[in-house]
């Protein structure tokens, strides 16, 4: 069987494309051109680039290759849908019909189109189930009973924000709200929380209690550490599970080095 990559930024394309090729899997590759990495070109069978609105060009793709499953893997900045990127007649016919323009209505949308020409939008973690964070503290070090307090006030928070489709990270300072993920990204989200109250701050990155792992998984790794270090962050609670971490061995040495603390909580708490 061949399978279907859309690749967007990040490490993650280069995970899924690794670990397929490890199974013995054919992978054909659609890289968009406003975010891919361009070494993606590097480790794909075959590949071809689309702009971020190319639906049409990115499913003839597919089909002419006779890929029947497709994983969808690494970040597509919602910012680039109002970027003045042309889409084309596919893409508009789509984005037309949908009630609303967050995450989970885009990509849904995006899996119709391709279920209609019989490709299946699959779990993005399909290779890479061992990639999935544990429960239980990954780190040397224990939350504190303060930051006990933060992660739970902050899956608190993200339990009322699920329904919203709004941003998977929040944090938290004293039990109180500093930051609340949007369009920016994690990075940013914990950036602008450093910057309005600096240190002893708790990061909180969570899946939605019905995520969907076609699509959003949430997503940790080095650079996740070394900007909480900058923003004076002292422990992250992401969920079990159900997020992915990049470079786990590398991550948590950082992390220990730092004394910073990371927890896989249960999304039954959320």
């Amino acid at each position: 069987m061949k399978f279907g990559l859309i690749a967007g930024n990040g490490s993650f394309p280069f995970l899924v494309a690794e670990s397929a090729k490890k199974s013995g899997a054919h992978l054909s590759v659609v890289a968009i051109r406003e975010e891919t990495d361009p070494r993606i070109e590097s480790v794909a069978e075959d590949l071809i680039w689309v702009g971020i609105g190319q639906l049409g060009k990115m499913i003839s793709h597919f089909k002419k290759q006779g890929v029947t499953k497709v994983i969808m893997a690494g970040q597509v900045k919602h910012v680039q849908i109002f970027s003045g990127a042309l889409p084309d007649v596919r893409m508009i016919k789509m984005l037309w019909n949908l009630p609303r323009r967050n995450t989970i209505a885009l990509i849904g949308g995006i899996a119709d189109e391709l279920a209609k020409e019989g490709i299946e939008l699959i779990d993005s973690t399909y290779f890479n189930q061992d990639h999935l964070a544990p429960a239980g503290i990954l780190t040397k070090r224990k939350p504190n009973e303060i930051e006990l307090g933060n992660i739970e006030y902050g899956l608190h928070i993200a339990g009322e924000l699920s329904r919203l489709d709004l941003g998977q990270t929040i944090v938290v300072r004293a039990n109180a709200c500093v930051a609340i993920e949007a369009m920016e990204g994690t990075d940013a989200t914990i950036k602008r929380a450093g910057e309005l109250a600096k240190g002893k701050l708790t990061v909180v990155k969570t899946a939605k209690p019905n995520q969907d792992m076609r699509f959003d998984v949430p997503v940790v790794g080095v650079p996740t550490i070394e900007t909480m270090i900058a923003a004076g962050a002292t422990c992250l609670s992401i969920t079990a599970s159900k997020t992915l971490i990049f470079d786990r061995d590398e991550m948590l040495r950082i992390a220990d080095k730092n004394k910073i603390c990371v927890v896989g909580s249960s999304i039954e708490t959320i």
